[in-house]
């Protein structure tokens, strides 16, 4: 994972909203939604909520 991807993880741990996290790392919330579905893809997940708790450690399904 980039070290961006890696950044946007963190973010969405904390629970920030797309927009909040573009206007933090100075990029479109299109640029953020694209991290996003990139990420998702390689963690094998499919929402913020599993991402969140994948990236904690926690087992939970896809």
């Amino acid at each position: 994972m980039s070290v961006r991807e890696s950044e946007i993880v963190r973010m969405v741990r904390l629970g920030m909203p797309n927009r909040d996290i573009a206007d933090t790392l100075v990029i479109s919330v299109k640029t953020v939604e694209a991290h996003l579905t990139r990420i998702f893809r390689k963690t094998g997940v499919r929402s913020r909520t599993a991402l969140a708790a994948a990236a904690a450690g926690a087992a939970v399904p896809g």
